[in-house]
């Protein structure tokens, strides 16, 4: 399986974006960037050098819906025909489908009122949303995926892995690498979108409103990379990850930690609701992190509330359990 990445700029979210092109009879591109012109500049640039250009692209595999992997899609997808597809859970967003789009919208007037946000910063998030709305570019026609899959790309097949969390679709490609050109080492490896990134910690709570018990579902999700013992992933972000199990268990001992620092503000300065938790735990928030600083903080809340060590009164958090064993709320 010939393959090569194709660097995208990213100054918005986590650094720079990944486009992965692997050409051959299925000629495909895993994830597409946002829908800006420079973008598409940089992708038109890492077609020109396989000798390729838009009309070629056979099929396009996107890891889940935020704008700066699908924002492209639909417009490259005009251009060549290629076949779109995402998980089924994602499907909806990246086609734009109304009913979707206006549950997704409502749901976070809902979440909002719960994590107690002041009215000055929804609408300084609003602002910031409205002035990046661009960024997801014209709707697709969708082929829906499920985890399990197994989708012909470039001259060999993926698999399509459900790692649900940051996104409820998020998916990752896994590939059996020996022989692959354009890979370091054989093995298993996969494209993994934003599941696990080499620098951030990929958000939950905040990053898709739609994921129930948000923390709880992303360790899940980390633990089944672990088990998966990939030689290599090939993220959304940045550089390729040598030791994704080894990665993964450092994103798992991050949530950890970050459990034991909002028991100890609770303990401190409870009751609170999920945006002064946040608060004590980012500071002041601004653009993007006024919807991902609550949503981090929710999830580790609600992840409390299941295990019995808080409860919760309306928007407030109460510690009930003194002193509580954070370690044993998550896996060895």
């Amino acid at each position: 399986m010939d393959l090569r990445r194709i660097r995208l700029g990213n100054t918005v979210f986590e650094g720079r974006n990944n486009a992965y092109l692997l050409p051959g009879e299925e000629t495909t591109l895993v994830d597409a960037g946002a829908s800006l012109d420079e973008i598409r500049a940089d992708l038109d640039a890492g077609l020109a050098e396989a000798g390729l250009d838009a009309s070629d692209i056979d099929q396009i595999l996107l890891t889940h819906w935020h704008a700066d992997h699908s924002g492209l899609a639909g417009e490259l997808q005009a251009e060549s025909g290629a076949v779109v597809r995402a998980h089924e859970a994602d499907a909806p967003l990246v086609a734009g489908d109304e009913s979707a789009v206006s549950a997704e919208r409502d749901l976070r007037v809902r979440r909002f009122e719960e994590w107690g946000i002041p009215e000055r910063k929804r609408a300084e998030l609003a602002d910031y949303l409205d002035t990046h709305e661009d960024l997801e570019g014209d709707p697709a026609d969708v082929v829906p995926m499920t985890d399990g899959d197994r989708v012909p790309a470039g001259d060999g097949e993926l698999e399509v892995v459900h790692l649900p969390g940051h996104a409820a679709g998020l998916v990752a490609f896994a590939f059996d690498a020996d022989g692959a050109g354009g890979t370091d080492g054989g093995g298993e490896q996969a494209f993994v979108g934003d599941a696990i990134l080499p620098k951030y910690t990929p958000n939950v709570g905040g990053a898709d409103l739609r994921v129930e018990r948000p923390l709880e579902t992303y360790v899940d999700s980390l633990l089944e990379l672990v088990d998966r013992d990939l030689s290599r992933a090939l993220p959304g972000h940045r550089d390729p990850i040598d030791d994704p199990s080894d990665r993964a268990l450092t994103i798992l001992d991050h949530h950890r930690d970050r459990t034991g620092r909002v028991v100890d503000v609770l303990d401190e300065h409870g009751p609170l609701d999920a945006w002064t938790v946040s608060a004590h735990l980012f500071g002041e928030l601004e653009d993007i992190h006024i919807l991902h600083g609550p949503g981090e903080a929710w999830a580790h809340l609600d992840h409390l509330v299941r295990a019995g060590v808080v409860e919760r009164d309306g928007r407030a958090y109460r510690l009930v359990e003194s002193d509580p064993d954070v370690s044993a709320l998550f896996p060895e």
